[in-house]
């Protein structure tokens, strides 16, 4: 499934691209140029703006409501039955693929030492250049996620 996410919503964005979603993101896009863009690129909507979700003609939306960017993730992964995720493949800062590293001596001088010295695996934006690793907030944050999908 790939996304689009209006003005309100960059932090939901971030999070989705985390758990492997393509999810475009631009701070200033107009509501015209958004809806052209879904269009095209047959992309589902994500918004909080109600005068957007009223235009005639607009299908594959979902008003947001919830303020917290943690809740509003549920709220998308609820309501469209989504349970199956591909953490760390998405750069969260552009939304480009990320590869995996075959040598981490290449990013010797692009992370801290003591990450370089104490995790094994790296992850380097195709798009961006931005490295990545899985410290421990994304291990943390897929145990969130796994116990509260349990709940429902």
């Amino acid at each position: 499934m790939r996304f689009i996410a209006d003005a309100m919503l960059g932090r939901l964005a971030r999070w989705l691209r985390f758990l492997g979603f393509d999810t475009l993101y631009y701070p200033d896009i107009s509501d015209g140029r958004l809806i052209r863009i879904a269009r095209e690129q047959d992309r589902f909507i994500l918004t909080r703006d109600t005068r957007l979700v009223k235009r005639k003609g607009l299908n594959n939306y979902l008003l947001i409501n919830a303020n917290n960017s943690f809740k509003q993730l549920f709220q998308v992964l609820d309501t469209l039955k989504i349970r199956r995720f591909k953490p760390l493949s998405r750069c969260v800062a552009c939304n480009g693929q990320l590869s995996q590293i075959s040598d981490k001596t290449e990013v010797k001088d692009l992370v801290p030492e003591y990450v370089f010295l104490h995790y094994k695996v790296f992850f380097r934006c195709n798009d961006c250049g931005k490295i990545y690793w899985e410290g421990s907030h994304p291990r943390k944050f897929k145990e969130k996620l796994v116990d509260i999908l349990k709940k429902e």
